[in-house]
C-alpha cells in the first residue's frame, strides 16, 4: 500500500513492514493554504505515527475535512466568517460511527440551523442495515455456513454476528420458502420428474446421509414447475407414499407418467398414490445394463441397445429391444435377463406423444438444477438439521423456479392434446375467456 501526502513543513517517518508512506514538502503561503483552529493539521496527525491506528486517524480526518469543506458550502461562508453569501449558521455536531476494514471511525456531522446535511459517502442508516440483511440473506441463499456469515461480516468492517442473529434475520427467507414449497397446487400435471440428491446431516450426534428429493411437474400448458421437496432418511416404499400423498393433498391430479431412477420402493408409490405408467431413466438404466460386458464393449453394445430409442413407436421399440436381447444373451446371460426385466419400465415413455419423447426417457431435463442444488449445499458441506436443508435447498429451488416462469414452454402444446384431447379442449375456454373479457 503506496500513500503520498503533503504537508507544509518536512516530516519524517519509519513506517512499518506493510505500508510505505513517503512525505514530501512544498511551500505554501499562509493565504495560499489557511489552516483553521477547528481543523488537525495532517502534520500534527503525521507526529502521531508510532500511533498503531495511524491510518484509521488519517481517513477519520480527511472525511471530518470533506464534511467540513461541504458544509462551508451549503453555508455559503465558513466558520466566523460574515459575509452576504451566507445562508445560515452552523448549529454543532451530531456523532456517527463508520466501521470500515481500518477500524471503528468516530466521525461528526456538522448540523445547521436551517435546513438538513448528510454526507454523501455514507448511507442513511436503516439502509444500511437492510444492505446487510440481504448480505446475509444472499449468503445463506449461496449456501454459506453460519461461521462464514459471520466471517463475511468481519470483512466488510463489522464487528461479527452471532447465530442467533443469522436465524432472526434468515425468518423472511424461511416464510417465503415455507409459502413456495406447501402452495397449493390446480389443473392437471401429465409429466412428473422425481430425483434424489443426498447431503450429510447432524442427528443425535452423528453425521448421516440424506436424500432430498425434488418434484418437477409439466402442466397441460407445456409449463413447468417445481412442485415439491422432501427430505427422508431412506428411499423405502413409506418415504416415498408420503411424499407424493402430500402432493396430491397439495392439488397434484391427471399425473399420467413419473420419470425417475429405479429407488427402492418407488414404483409401487407411484401405483398406489398416483396410478401413473412409471418410467425408469434410460441414462441411468443403460449404466446398470453395461456393468453386465467388459469396458472395451461397451461401445458396441451400447449402439445395439440404442437401435430400440430411435423406433417411430413404443411396438416397433419393444420388438427392436427383445431383438438386441436375444444377440446379446448368448454371450451375457446376464445382460439378456437384465433387458427382460427392463423392458417396460425403459420403454414406457415411447407410448406418448413423440414431440414430448425427448424429455421424457431421462431425468437430464433436473441435471443443471441438480447440479445447482449440489454446489451450494457442498459450500456448507454438513447441516446442523433439516431445517436449514430445507432452507437453502427451498431457497435455491424459489430462485429456479422464478426463472422457469419467464421462458417458454417446456412442452409443445400440441402433444397435450394426445393425452387427453377432451380435457385440454375444456380448459382452454376457461383461459381465453377473462382476457378476452
Amino acid at each position: 500500500m503506496e500513500i503520498t501526502l503533503r504537508f507544509p513543513q518536512d516530516v519524517r517517518w519509519a513506517p512499518g513492514p506493510s505500508e510505505k508512506v513517503e512525505l514530501q514538502s512544498f511551500n505554501l503561503t499562509e493565504t495560499e493554504a489557511p489552516m483553521t483552529d477547528d481543523r488537525l493539521p495532517l502534520a500534527e496527525l503525521a507526529a502521531k505515527s508510532g500511533d498503531p491506528d495511524f491510518l484509521r486517524a488519517i481517513a477519520e480526518s480527511v472525511l471530518q475535512l470533506i464534511m467540513e469543506a461541504d458544509v462551508d458550502g451549503l453555508i455559503g461562508a465558513g466558520r466566523y466568517e460574515r459575509g452576504e453569501a451566507r445562508q445560515t449558521w452552523r448549529n454543532g455536531y451530531r456523532d456517527r460511527t463508520l466501521d470500515t476494514r481500518l477500524g471503528t471511525m468516530n466521525l461528526k456531522i456538522p448540523k445547521m440551523r436551517t435546513g438538513t446535511y448528510f454526507p454523501g459517502f455514507l448511507e442513511p442508516r436503516k439502509t444500511v442495515e437492510k444492505a446487510l440483511v440481504a448480505v446475509i440473506q444472499e449468503a445463506w441463499i449461496n449456501g454459506v455456513s453460519t461461521r462464514k456469515v459471520d466471517e463475511l461480516v468481519q470483512a466488510m468492517g463489522m464487528t461479527g454476528i452471532s447465530k442467533s442473529s443469522v436465524s432472526k434475520l434468515c425468518k423472511d427467507i424461511d416464510e417465503r420458502v415455507n409459502a413456495f414449497l406447501k402452495r397449493p397446487l390446480s389443473g392437471a400435471w401429465p409429466y412428473l420428474w422425481l430425483d434424489a440428491t443426498y447431503l450429510k446431516m447432524r442427528e443425535g450426534g452423528r453425521i448421516v446421509s440424506v436424500a432430498a428429493i425434488i418434484a418437477v411437474a409439466v402442466d397441460t400448458d407445456g409449463k413447468r414447475e417445481i412442485v415439491g421437496l422432501h427430505i427422508g432418511p431412506s428411499e423405502a416404499e413409506p418415504f416415498w407414499t408420503s411424499f407424493l400423498r402430500d402432493l396430491v393433498r397439495r392439488g397434484l391430479t391427471g399425473v399420467k407418467l413419473v420419470i425417475s431412477d429405479a429407488h427402492e420402493g418407488l414404483k409401487a408409490a407411484i401405483t398406489r398414490v398416483l396410478g401413473a405408467t412409471w418410467q425408469r431413466c434410460r441414462v441411468h438404466a443403460m449404466r446398470n445394463a453395461l456393468a453386465y460386458v467388459p469396458k472395451g464393449q461397451h461401445t458396441m453394445v451400447a449402439a445395439a441397445i440404442r437401435q430400440a430409442f430411435i423406433q417411430p413407436d413404443h411396438d416397433n421399440a419393444v420388438q427392436t429391444w427383445r431383438h438386441v436381447a436375444d444377440q446379446l444373451r448368448a454371450r451375457w446371460p446376464k445382460l439378456g435377463t437384465f433387458m427382460d426385466d427392463a423392458e417396460g419400465d425403459v420403454l414406457a415413455y415411447m407410448a406418448f406423444p413423440s414431440q414430448h419423447r425427448t424429455k421424457l426417457h431421462s431425468t437430464n431435463p433436473l441435471e443443471r438444477l441438480n447440479k445447482e442444488v449440489k454446489r451450494r449445499a457442498d459450500v456448507v458441506g454438513i447441516f446442523p438439521n433439516e431445517y436449514s436443508i430445507i432452507r437453502l435447498i427451498g431457497a435455491v429451488l424459489l430462485e429456479a423456479n422464478d426463472e422457469w416462469q419467464l421462458q417458454h414452454r417446456y412442452m409443445q402444446i400440441e402433444g397435450m392434446a394426445e393425452l387427453n384431447p377432451q380435457a385440454i379442449e375444456e380448459e382452454r375456454p376457461l383461459q381465453i375467456t377473462p382476457k378476452a373479457a
